[in-house]
């Protein structure tokens, strides 16, 4: 049986802003949450989270597109979220994430998919375009990657995954990374994080921060530090310094395949992200004969400053491929 922790449901009782009734599927001996929202004979939004985020990232998005005729399907990979969260660190591998999400889809029998993927949801989510493309009508990339022997990992994901090795600033007990979420907004200044992750001082934190550092935080607080695994396992799963746990070679075949994708495409790029660069987004949307929407303003979270307009965006690739 696997070891695994589960945050308790009182944590998302105050999510005024996500209130949406939790639903669940099994993957083996383990409870993965997704949010389901809409008709469910309606065509598929799939909106796929990273790190250290969970479906609430998609908040301000779901009520647009249901309004718009879509079903929101989004799930929480396992260890974040209200999804289990395994305590064993090397339970965690990118080709188990994916199997899971596969599962979940065949599981729903969902067809029609757009997929909507940003950061570690691109991986895990382009995965199932280029092993089911028949499943899915549309692809809305934002903020991601896949591996690929020519990629150039940037300087912002090399600090990244250093800040999670021996001596990094993420490599301690119960990372606070709902601060990072609040900061990476514009909701709270670097003099306000430093002390507040690094001392577990009181940031005075008020209004919309308050709202959204309670959302980003739900999943963990009250957690043991093995319940903080699933965080420190994706970094660290980076194929830069982590080939096969980052499950490289798959990806680098899905880059291959999705290069042939003949259906409806879509980048929408925040580009003040200095992780996955402007330059990048645009490089790959080229390479796809895509469309490329890029957000002057926003950077490696687009969903979590930029919901409506990104719903905007969306709508109209839709109408473009239509």
């Amino acid at each position: 049986m696997t070891e695994f922790v589960r945050t308790a449901e009182a944590n998302f009782q105050d999510l005024e802003d996500f209130d949406y009734e939790p639903n669940y599927h099994f993957w083996q001996d383990l409870r993965v949450h997704y949010v389901d929202e809409g008709p469910k004979d309606a065509p598929v939004m799939l909106l796929m989270h990273g790190m250290p985020t969970w479906s609430y990232l998609y908040r301000n998005m779901i009520p647009g597109l249901v309004a718009a005729g879509y079903r929101c399907i989004a799930p929480d990979h396992l260890g974040f979220g209200r999804s289990d969260k395994p305590t064993d660190l090397h339970w965690y591998t990118i080709a188990r994430h994916t199997e899971v999400l596969t599962s979940l889809i065949v599981e729903l029998d969902l067809e029609h998919i757009t997929l909507v993927c940003q950061d570690w949801g691109g991986p895990t989510g382009l995965a199932q375009a280029a092993a089911m493309p028949e499943r899915f009508d549309h692809l809305v990339i934002m903020n991601t990657w896949l591996h690929h022997p020519e990629y150039e990992y940037s300087e912002g994901i090399k600090r990244w995954i250093a800040g999670w090795h021996e001596g990094g600033n993420f490599c301690c007990p119960e990372p606070d990374l709902g601060l990072m979420m609040v900061m990476s907004a514009g909701l709270m200044t670097r003099e306000q994080y430093v002390p507040a992750f690094m001392h577990g001082q009181d940031p005075g934190l008020s209004g919309e921060a308050a709202t959204m550092y309670r959302g980003f935080s739900a999943p963990y607080r009250g957690l043991p530090d093995e319940g903080y695994n699933g965080f420190r396992r994706f970094p660290l799963s980076i194929p830069a310094t982590n080939y096969h746990n980052g499950n490289a070679a798959a990806q680098a075949l899905h880059y291959r395949t999705l290069r042939n994708w003949d259906k409806g495409c879509q980048f929408i790029w925040g580009c003040m992200d200095d992780v996955f660069t402007e330059a990048w987004g645009r490089t790959w949307a080229q390479q796809m004969n895509a469309h490329f929407d890029g957000i002057p303003d926003a950077g490696h979270f687009p969903q979590n400053t930029h919901g409506p307009e990104l719903v905007e965006l969306i709508l109209q690739g839709q109408q473009r491929t239509a």
